[in-house]
């Protein structure tokens, strides 16, 4: 049996990184059957001995709340902050950019699920689940929920919940047409134990659990969304879904507790009464005016070690901004608490420092898992068969990819930062496929005519390649305006690159949420995107990598066939046989429950995707950084990872996040 903290061991450690990171202590058994056992250990605060916020303490002098004993689960997680015990009160200034930035709400304030993260992404951690066991065949996961958990409402969280997610919306064919590649069910043991067992090996699932989709287990509270179920609602439901102007109980039920397909509509943040596990619950939903504001959970189940109920944080707001220099500008002018999102270029550092005595805010430090600062996506699965033909022709995407001066685009655009690079992970990690990585990032147009005249030879008297019928091939790339406005120079310039070897390409820029419709509907020609799934996360999310979801913009009706994912707005396309191999080999890695073995499959996978050469990718980019404000404490180390899959910053603990000073 091995003591274990968080952030205490793991290929990802820096010595000064783990040093800061001490966190909740775990007690990991592996038995001689292979099953395997991660438990919290038990509390060291002496049962009732905690604290609280003032104004908590206040509503429950007044009698309108229980006492912090009572809110607490038996066994409430205790958190080590990353510099010292805070403080409570003050209110975390950050904002959000555009119709459907949900990303920065469940990064920084909706990182809650029944597993976790540690801080050097390594190790998946009890967290609302108080206990883990993973059977040898990794089929089976059995898991124990925290004893007096509660809902910020005050009511149980328990396995009636997690049946309820299981039973009555994974498995609902009204709300969830697919259940996936590899389906599973419930079996609950009793109020706090429950088994999901998986029809195949499900190597990914406690991964899985720690990213965004974990999200899944955790937002469904049965007391409150049976009302608008129709298995338990027989009595006014069809009057509920009358008053609030819904087509049926389908839309009422995703309106009042999940989201709505094709739009970037979440409950968690758009629905004030749902209630939730985060440390802050909301108050000024996403969508209603230009701010999103929560406040601190009462019921929330962390402690510090000095048994003070967090978060520290009293409340914490989201100005929804349209544009990335007009939070620039704010932060410059001292406006933003803390954020690391959409402003954390290599263009804005050096404006971002001028700035740091006016804004008083300080930089931090993170590790990059993006692999690229821009993907270039044709759509391989067209819905018009000369272009798809083009796109799907190899040669044409080499030819494109000779096209580019990738250390212009670098130099202009990236003040000189990484190096050309296609979509590929990087070096610091086991998966670095060098071939990969720099196959086609010469600029050369004279090999990228040769092989762009082996598919569109013909030209107009401008220069501009035609297809077999003789009309002008014209290429709309698409781009979101909510990303960094690098990413739109980026584009120009690789506009211009293209149409120097005869593709009218032409940049289109819509928002975001717009552009996530149009290519789940399988309407665009090309997005330009970034380059996700270049560190650890390239095993979870390998979407350059392979058709894998629909964040794979490259070919996402394959994906779709792939992933058996029936809610898209597209239909699925069967990828040719090559592809369905290369699937075949991410099918074996999800069901292979050890780390060497995952890795040794991955290796393979990306020897395919060499093959394949997808998508384009420009250049890898540089070190990573946020901005914190000065009087802000217990943030996280130099040196955390920033990516979306270990859903940074949530594993550094936000609820313990204070001001001083």
């Amino acid at each position: 049996m091995v003591n274990r903290s968080q952030g205490a061991d793991g290929q990802l450690s820096r010595r000064k990184f783990l040093k800061a990171t001490a966190g909740v202590g775990f007690v990991v058994s592996t038995y001689a059957s292979g099953r395997k056992v991660v438990a919290q250990t038990p509390s060291p605060v002496a049962s009732g001995n905690f604290s609280e916020a003032p104004g908590l303490a206040e509503q429950v002098g007044a009698g309108t709340l229980p006492p912090v004993a009572e809110r607490l689960p038996r066994n409430p997680m205790i958190v080590t902050p990353s510099e010292k015990v805070g403080t409570y009160g003050g209110t975390w200034r950050t904002a959000l950019v555009g119709g459907g930035d949900t990303a920065w709400l469940n990064r920084t304030i909706g990182y809650d699920g029944l597993l976790r993260w540690d801080f050097a992404w390594q190790e998946t951690l009890p967290n609302v689940a108080e206990s883990y066991e993973v059977s040898a065949d990794a089929k089976s996961h059995t898991f124990k929920l925290r004893e007096g958990l509660k809902w910020s409402d005050g009511e149980p969280y328990t396995t009636e919940d997690i049946a309820f997610y299981v039973n009555d919306i994974y498995r609902n064919t009204e709300l969830n047409t697919s259940l996936g590649d590899n389906p599973f069910t419930v079996e609950v043991k009793d109020e706090l134990t429950f088994s999901v067992i998986h029809e195949n090996p499900a190597g990914l699932f406690l991964s899985s659990l720690c990213q965004d989709g974990g999200r899944e287990w955790v937002r469904y509270p049965a007391h409150y969304l049976k009302q608008f179920h129709k298995t338990y609602n027989t009595t006014n439901l069809d009057q509920l879904v009358k008053d609030a102007g819904k087509a049926d109980w389908v839309e009422l039920f995703r309106t009042m507790g999940s989201g709505i397909p094709g739009t970037p509509y979440d409950a968690v943040w758009q629905n004030p009464e749902l209630p939730r596990l985060h440390a802050w619950k909301l108050v000024q939903p996403y969508g209603d005016t230009d701010r999103v504001t929560v406040e601190r959970n009462p019921y929330y189940f962390k402690v510090d070690p000095d048994g003070q109920q967090l978060p520290y944080i009293d409340n914490v707001t989201f100005d929804v901004l349209q544009d990335n220099q007009v939070l620039l500008l704010k932060a410059t002018n001292g406006e933003i608490d803390f954020h690391m999102r959409h402003i954390n270029s290599d263009a804005n550092k050096s404006v971002l420092a001028e700035g740091q005595e006016k804004g008083q805010y300080h930089f931090l430090n993170t590790i990059r898992s993006s692999m690229n600062v821009v993907s270039l996506a044709f759509n391989l699965t067209h819905k018009n068969a000369a272009y798809r033909e083009v796109f799907q022709n190899k040669d044409f995407r080499i030819g494109a990819s000779h096209a580019i001066n990738r250390q212009e685009i670098l130099d202009t655009v990236y003040v000189s930062q990484g190096e050309p690079w296609q979509l590929a992970p990087r070096r610091e990690t086991p998966f670095f496929n060098e071939t990969l990585a720099k196959q086609y990032t010469e600029y050369d147009t004279a090999k990228a005519n040769e092989h762009l005249d082996k598919v569109l030879p013909d030209k107009d008297g401008s220069g501009m390649r035609l297809l077999k019928d003789g009309s002008k091939l014209t290429i709309a790339i698409e781009v979101a305006t909510g990303l960094d406005p690098a990413t739109i120079d980026a584009t120009n310039l690789i506009v211009g690159h293209l149409q120097a070897v005869g593709i009218d390409a032409q940049i289109k820029t819509e928002d975001r949420s717009l552009l996530y419709t149009r290519k789940e509907s399988n309407d665009h020609d090309a997005v330009i995107w970034g380059g996700d799934g270049g560190y650890n996360d390239a095993i979870p999310d390998p979407r350059w990598y392979m058709p894998f979801s629909l964040e794979s913009n490259f070919a996402i009706p394959w994906a779709i066939w792939y992933g058996k994912n029936s809610n898209a707005l597209s239909e699925p396309q069967e990828p040719p046989a090559e592809i369905q191999a290369q699937m075949k080999i991410y099918d074996e890695l999800k069901a292979t429950p050890d780390a060497e073995g995952q890795v040794a499959l991955m290796a393979q996978l990306l020897e395919a995707a060499v093959e394949q050469f997808y998508a384009l990718g420009i250049g890898l980019p540089g070190p990573g950084y946020g901005i914190a404000k000065n009087t802000m404490h217990n943030l996280p180390p130099d040196g955390m990872p920033d990516a979306y899959v270990y859903m940074t910053p949530g594993p550094s603990n936000p609820q313990t996040y204070f001001y001083e000073g």
